[in-house]
């Protein structure tokens, strides 16, 4: 039980100092629409993982023949991260710190956006994929506790983490006026577009050096 322990702290220790698309996102709906955007969104996240866990330790065969498809899910995923940067960048419209600290409503269907939005953000992406693979592959023939244990103590460290940065992120929002709420905007839009460019690259530079 112990390998148990510490294999699920690396692996959680792995995705807690992973830099992507979704730690920004976190800290700019925190900033913007308050605690519960931000937890919509990150519950989507929650799922995505969930789901990649559970199929590669049960489908581990399906998932692999999926990475086959590495090009297509990784070109679909830099899209999507594209076009979310374009909004952000030119089209989204952001409140002022004193709406901000009213309160700005958000209703069910933007909400349900948010969830869906963190869902696709985390599923089409292939590192995502690859590193469950590899964890599962990692966790293979070991008993079903060990496993349960593993990947229990990651999507625990991962989830506390993501809690810590969502409670980091209203420190940060008392700080803020209106000049800096648009530049953290701003930012995560052109960083949004900067990783879904980084990701089709990305894919299709390994597709041809294989």
């Amino acid at each position: 039980m112990t390998e148990a322990i510490i294999s699920g702290l690396l692996l959680g220790l792995a995705l807690v100092f992973s830099v992507g698309p979704v730690i920004f996102t976190i800290i700019k709906l925190r900033i913007n629409y308050g605690v519960s955007s931000a937890f919509y969104f990150i519950s989507g996240v929650w799922l995505s993982d969930l789901l990649w866990v559970i199929t590669s330790n049960l489908f581990g065969t399906l998932l692999e023949s999926l990475t086959t498809y590495r090009v297509q899910i990784g070109t679909a995923g830099g899209i999507f991260l594209i076009s979310l940067g374009v909004y952000y960048l030119f089209f989204k419209k952001y409140h002022t710190k004193a709406e901000l600290d009213n309160g700005v409503k958000i209703g069910n269907a933007t909400h349900a956006r948010l969830f869906l939005t963190g869902f696709f953000l985390n599923t089409l992406n292939p590192g995502v994929i690859a590193l469950w693979l590899a964890a599962a592959t990692n966790s293979a023939g070991k008993p079903t506790r060990y496993i349960i244990a593993t990947f229990s103590i990651c999507l625990a460290m991962n989830i506390a983490a993501d809690f810590f940065k969502i409670n980091l992120a209203g420190k940060l929002r008392n700080k803020l006026n209106d000049k800096n709420i648009v530049i953290i905007n701003r930012i995560s839009g052109f960083l949004f577009l900067l990783f879904g460019v980084a990701l089709i690259i990305g894919v299709l530079y390994t597709s041809r050096h294989k």
